[in-house]
């Protein structure tokens, strides 16, 4: 029997793929992941990976938060702070990139 030979390629397009907020993260989770324990925690995953410069400048600028990191090549974005001030941050990163840059987005989830 031949085996069937699968082919995955990654194509990049202008989209954001993730915004979660995590709520009042345990302690150890914070930790484990190398940053101060806040109220919340926020998480973006953008393609092209250099939208998340974008991403961190305006998370910034629109609420009292702390970006944690930021990867140009992968498109990862964290940022802390009390949890409405990372809904804000998050929510405005979406509209931004939706209405300014016209990305497909995805809606803010929450755990």
């Amino acid at each position: 029997m031949e085996k069937a030979r699968v082919i995955q390629e990654y194509v990049p397009g202008k989209q954001i793929t993730l915004a979660h907020i995590i709520r009042n993260p345990r302690k150890e989770l914070c930790e484990k992941i190398g940053i101060d324990h806040q109220g919340a925690i926020g998480i973006l995953t953008i393609t092209p990976g250099e939208g998340s410069i974008i991403a961190a400048d305006i998370a910034s600028k629109s609420a009292s938060v702390r970006v944690e990191f930021v990867d140009r090549f992968t498109g990862c974005l964290l940022i802390s702070g009390d949890v409405s001030s990372v809904e804000n941050s998050l929510r405005s990163i979406v509209a931004f990139f939706g209405s300014k840059l016209l990305f497909s987005s995805t809606e803010v989830t929450f755990s």
